[in-house]
């Protein structure tokens, strides 16, 4: 079975982006040219993320799709088909995750925000956690988690620090 994790950056007060979607407070704090980034990426090949996220990043790398040559799908209520780089899914995220899930391969990441990780951890089937936290409290803006019944007991594996980061790494 593959494992389904987050991993991901957040302000100190749980957001990872502002309203507008925003993340210059990110930009601004200092981290270290290698945070573990690549090998993680190389340790996944499928990527889930919802709408939203799918349009940030069209905007952010109008260019160059960022996750070329991975299996990525992007749950929408209104795009159908695919693209050169994605799947658009329409149907349910938990049955459709369950599913991944059940298929030999490396991680499931999660890119992005509690719109799609929250079915996923009602369900009990996010596996792990990589979250970096900067030292920013911005106040309001895109929640990591939004509001509800997904009370999952987490197991801290790792902390680790990246200059102004902190990086919590908890498995289920």
């Amino acid at each position: 079975m593959s494992k389904l994790v987050f991993y991901g950056a957040i302000s100190l007060d749980g957001y990872l982006a502002r309203e507008n979607h925003s993340l210059d407070w990110l930009d601004r704090t200092e981290g270290e040219e290698e945070m573990g980034y690549q090998d993680f990426y190389n340790g996944v090949d499928t990527i889930l993320m919802g709408r939203s996220t799918y349009d940030q990043i069209a905007i952010l790398s109008p260019d160059k799709f960022p996750y070329e040559g991975k299996d990525c799908y992007v749950f929408s209520r209104t795009l159908k088909g695919s693209t050169e780089y994605v799947k658009f899914i329409n149907e349910d995220i938990v049955g459709f995750t369950q599913s991944l899930k059940e298929q030999e391969g490396k991680r499931i990441w999660i890119v992005g925000g509690g719109e799609v990780l929250q079915p996923l951890l009602q369900a009990k089937l996010v596996d792990e956690f990589i979250i970096q936290i900067a030292p920013f409290i911005i106040g309001r803006g895109i929640p990591m988690f939004v509001p509800g019944e997904q009370e999952n007991e987490l197991t801290l594996v790792d902390v680790r620090r990246y200059k102004q980061f902190a990086e919590l790494h908890y498995v289920k």
